[in-house]
């Protein structure tokens, strides 16, 4: 645990303090005496002692690097001038190695002019080569170009890390775009279920108001229905836009008496529904009680709209593993549609019922039976222990 929050902590630093080990050990090892002269060599010049300008020479490659991913191609072209300085004077330390380090840095850092970059420091090391055959070096064409080549690997590197880095930087886009989408059409399906339920109990109450004028007390009792229903509307869009919250964890609690309230929402509608329930919730079936509210839910809305006034019977299980509901609904041979139709055609009401409870895990089907009647059946896993 321990070294875990010490690698966050690290990791929250500035790149430039955590750089700043790698430039202080190319110093120290650099300057130790036992190290001196055993560094990276080009050519085959003499080794040189070292003196005050070698201290300067390895400060030029070494301190550079703490700004190696900031300002790479600075940290480059400061760290090449003090390698052409240590190869010509001959002192050949260890901080040599730090070329390497800054051209991998460049091929993943560098943002612009890399290609300009390549063509320079591919100038500049022609240049040095002639320089140091002219001192007499000594080291052949092929010599000159097998180090080149290492330049180049090193150089290479850093691109194919910058790329691989891309790459998986879309690839979290795109997952990111997938579970966006997929999270879209979830609260689509919610604003759904929600707004088809209540407006629909809304719509029939508020026609049935138009035959109670010549019974006050009835009417008042209708519009005040009609009132509470869009105030449930309201609550439950609320909930929706809560969902809309980056920190809301899941879906609210279903509250105990919310499927019984829905069951007399639509007898007040005019719709006679029969409820049984059997067993108690378990504690663990959140989004179980949860999928089992929307069912219960969008048949009713159905039955309100494609059969008012046919019985439907609504029945709910709770075991110890899953639970069970069925809702049937009488058809309505008056108007001939069918009481599985979602409102409006949109097919997402029972499409998405099927979808919530197959990702549980259950099943589900809604279909109509040979007597006529439609059935709507569900079982879902509760996540209880067996």
């Amino acid at each position: 645990m321990n070294e875990k929050l010490l690698l966050e902590r690290w990791r929250k630093l500035d790149v430039t303090v955590r750089d700043l080990p790698l430039a202080l050990v190319l110093v120290v090892g650099s300057l130790l005496p036992s190290s001196q002269g055993h560094g990276t060599q080009l050519g085959n010049l003499p080794a040189r002692p070292f003196d005050a300008l070698t201290v300067v020479v390895v400060l030029m490659q070494s301190l550079p690097l703490l700004g190696r991913r900031k300002w790479p191609l600075a940290c480059l072209a400061v760290v090449s001038l003090g390698f052409s300085v240590d190869q010509v004077r001959g002192y050949h330390s260890l901080a040599g190695t730090a070329l390497a380090v800054a051209l991998f840095s460049a091929g993943a850092y560098q943002e612009r002019h890399r290609r300009s970059t390549v063509v320079l420091l591919s100038a500049a090391y022609v240049v040095l080569a002639v320089r140091l055959d002219q001192l007499g070096s000594g080291e052949q064409v092929g010599g000159f170009v097998q180090f080149y080549l290492l330049l180049v690997l090193a150089w290479g590197a850093g691109v194919w890390w910058r790329f691989t880095r891309a790459t998986e930087a879309r690839s979290r886009r795109a997952e990111a775009a997938v579970a966006l989408a997929a999270e879209r059409t979830r609260i689509a399906g919610e604003l759904h279920d929600v707004v088809t339920h209540h407006v629909t109990a809304m719509v029939v109450q508020t026609e049935a108001a138009h035959y109670l004028t010549a019974a006050p007390e009835k009417l008042t009792a209708t519009l005040t229905e009609v009132a509470e229903t869009g105030r449930r509307a309201i609550s439950d869009l609320r909930h929706l836009l809560d969902l809309l919250d980056p920190e809301h964890g899941s879906e609210g609690p279903v509250r105990p008496g919310e499927v019984e309230a829905l069951v007399e929402q639509a007898r007040r509608a005019g719709q006679p529904v029969e409820f049984v329930q059997e067993g108690k919730a378990a504690v663990s079936s959140g989004s179980a009680e949860f999928v089992t509210y929307r069912i219960v839910q969008e048949t009713l809305t159905n039955a309100l709209k494609h059969a008012r006034g046919s019985a439907t019977a609504v029945s709910v299980q709770h075991r110890p593993q899953d639970i069970t509901v069925e809702v049937r609904t009488r058809a309505a041979a008056a108007t001939g549609e069918s009481v599985g139709e979602t409102v409006g055609g949109s097919g997402r009401g029972l499409a998405g019922l099927r979808e919530r409870v197959a990702l549980l895990g259950g099943e589900f089907s809604a279909r109509r039976c040979p007597d006529g009647d439609f059935v709507v059946r569900a079982r879902i896993p509760s996540g209880a222990p067996s």
